[in-house]
């Protein structure tokens, strides 16, 4: 769902009609505060905003969307006759995802949004998790626990990024060797124990997350953080 605030009826009528055309789902609004009453009902997907509205301007809007937790990540489009490089930095600095001058053609907004819809998929896309002072994003390779970068071999990534998608999963000696090494057999049981200690020894304090359950093998414990 694409919502549009716009105060001009031609404009908001010929872009409904576009997004409509091209399979997209929208809804117009000529004035602010239909626009929040509707807000409060239903978050969209995107948002295209004018600066030059009735009552409360665009940028107003938009900042107030980044202050509220429902919203700070919603994609908005600016879509204005400011045109300005000040206008347009005062914009994208407020949080606007893309800036359009009027006047614009509407294949270019068609393209304009499916861009930022993309962007935003890939980042949902990425993985990362938080338990306790460790932080692992396996797409960035990025391992740091509190604000210290943590360098591991690939073994050990591999191994940690097993504990911290089975989080509070008990992993055999042979899920991991068998999913890490692709052996269960040809190794003996010591190089597992090497790498997990040596991993932990790196993680630090937060080595401690990684908890042996005796006879059995491994888990991941800790906290998850939003943040």
């Amino acid at each position: 769902m694409i919502y549009l605030l716009e105060d001009d009826d031609s404009i908001r009528k010929l872009v409904i009609y576009a997004l409509e055309s091209q399979g997209f789902a929208a809804v117009g609004f000529s004035e602010p505060k239909a626009f929040w009453e509707k807000m409060g009902a239903a978050v969209p997907d995107l948002l295209l905003l004018d600066i030059m509205l009735p009552g409360e301007d665009g940028i107003a809007i938009l900042k107030k969307l980044r202050r509220d937790s429902r919203t700070q990540t919603l994609p908005v489009i600016m879509l204005t006759a400011k045109n300005t490089e000040f206008d347009r930095v005062e914009g994208l600095d407020s949080g606007a995802d893309d800036y359009i001058s009027k006047p614009f053609g509407m294949m270019e907004l068609i393209a304009r949004i499916r861009a930022v819809l993309r962007r935003l998929e890939k980042a949902e896309s990425i993985k990362e998790y938080r338990v306790g002072a460790l932080y692992l994003c396996p797409d960035r390779h990025e391992i740091k626990v509190g604000d210290r970068q943590i360098d591991l071999t690939y073994k050990e990534f591999s191994l940690l990024c097993l504990f911290c998608e089975n989080r509070g999963i008990v992993l055999t000696r042979a899920q991991l060797m068998d999913r890490v090494w692709g052996l269960e057999a040809e190794y003996e049981n010591r190089t597992l124990d090497v790498h997990i200690r040596t991993l932990r020894s790196k993680l630090g304090d937060a080595g401690s997350y990684i908890e042996t359950v005796r006879g059995i093998g491994y888990r991941m414990i800790g906290e998850e953080n939003d943040r």
